[in-house]
């Protein structure tokens, strides 16, 4: 099956889970990826391996085929404070059209393997760096991660309940949707201007300016009447008795959503509560409704709930746990939990892809492999001969 980014060759340099998230989703549409990897610390080779695709044990075979992230990618090891290690990795660019790295700013560049250096080898190359606060600024140099870009960016002060304790989410805001997929959208706007340019750029990507970006409709409501937004207190985290969560007669709890006036006077009717129809929007009687809501959800079991209202125009869904979440009939329907066949353990299962091309959809080709898989394989591509292989691996410029 052709795939949309079938001619796109990738080198990622990236350590964490959103640089490996967008050459995922680059080799899920196609990409041929490359994933450099580090070389272990001194006395430690966990998972490593000579020849490509064995294992260790079943542990790391089964490791390797439910990850995600590294699906789709073929990897070396490659030690790039070495010269030799480097002179691979130039080789691999000229080859490349993207690069993807999320070292702090000016590591690259001491490591010799920064944009400017690459388009020297590659003048086509996008070049993309994944950080938490980008290329320049005062908080260029400081250590993050996900809870710091997102409170720099604005998104976890205003996540919470009017207590004033923070709701920490998992690590999707900045990681996954502020940093790696507008990292993904950024490469491949770049490739698209060099197929008129003729050229590569330099794509900097910041997990915090991308958190704001996501904040816009809450910043500009902000820019437009100066009140500052605050936990609980806004339209749509909580503030509104039609748009919060409440705990069910089991201790479950479910989610309403009903903004426009058309479901929540369904709802209203529902619950047994048509008297509140005519108050949605009144400020007066706000505590009211939502402890009359309150006390209606406690009759029944998240579930029963979930059975009433769900389909009927009532924007109201059961809170799944996880368990659930994966098992769900949507979720299945859409194949978002995909089941592949392994050569070694049978049935596994991942997750699917989101963006659902009808010509060019996205495909598992290779599982992952552990780190340093296809070292000598890409080697040989490469040009390398087998003793320059051996000599590499000897002084440890590549394992």
């Amino acid at each position: 099956m052709v795939g949309a980014l079938d001619d796109l060759n990738v080198v990622d340099l990236s350590r964490f889970a959103p640089g490996f998230f967008v050459s995922q989703y680059l080799g899920d549409m196609g990409a041929n990826v490359i994933k450099v990897d580090a070389p272990p610390p001194k006395g430690r080779r966990e998972g490593f391996t000579d020849r490509p695709l064995e294992y260790k044990d079943v542990k790391d075979a089964r490791g390797a085929a439910l990850n995600t992230l590294e699906r789709n990618k073929r990897r070396i090891t490659l030690n790039l404070k070495d010269k030799d290690a480097r002179g691979v990795f130039y080789r691999l660019v000229e080859r490349a059209d993207v690069v993807l790295e999320g070292n702090r700013p000016g590591v690259a560049e001491r490591l010799g393997i920064d944009y400017e250096t690459c388009r020297k080898f590659n003048e086509r190359i996008v070049y993309c760096s994944l950080t938490g606060y980008g290329q320049d600024g005062p908080y260029g140099q400081r250590a993050g991660h996900d809870i710091n870009y997102i409170s720099v960016g604005g998104a976890l002060g205003i996540t919470g309940t009017t207590d004033g304790v923070p709701a920490i989410p998992a690590n999707i805001v900045a990681d996954y949707a502020g940093g790696a997929q507008f990292a993904i959208i950024g490469v491949l706007t770049a490739l698209l201007a060099r197929s008129r340019t003729g050229t590569g750029q330099f794509v900097d990507i910041s997990m915090t300016d991308g958190v704001f970006s996501l904040l816009t409709q809450v910043v500009q409501q902000y820019l437009n009447d100066g009140v500052v937004p605050r936990a609980g207190k806004m339209r749509l985290n909580g503030a509104e008795p039609h748009y919060s969560a409440y705990q069910a007669k089991d201790g479950r709890w479910i989610a309403i959503g009903a903004n426009e006036p058309w479901f929540y006077n369904n709802l209203c009717q529902l619950i047994g509560r048509e008297d509140l129809a005519e108050h949605q929007h009144d400020l007066e009687r706000k505590e009211e409704v939502r402890q009359a809501f309150e006390q209606a959800f406690r009759d029944r079991t998240a579930q029963e709930w979930h059975e009433l209202l769900a389909d009927e125009d009532t924007c109201v869904t059961k809170i799944l746990d996880f368990d659930e979440v994966v098992n769900d009939p949507q979720i299945r329907h859409r194949e978002m939990v995909l089941e592949l066949d392994h050569p070694e353990l049978g049935q596994v299962q991942q997750v699917g892809f989101p963006v659902k091309l009808s010509d060019t959809p996205g495909t598992v080709r290779r599982f992952a492999g552990l780190t340093g898989a296809n070292t000598e394989e890409i080697l040989t591509e490469l040009g390398y001969g087998l003793e320059e292989v051996a000599r590499l691996r000897k002084q440890g410029a590549a394992t």
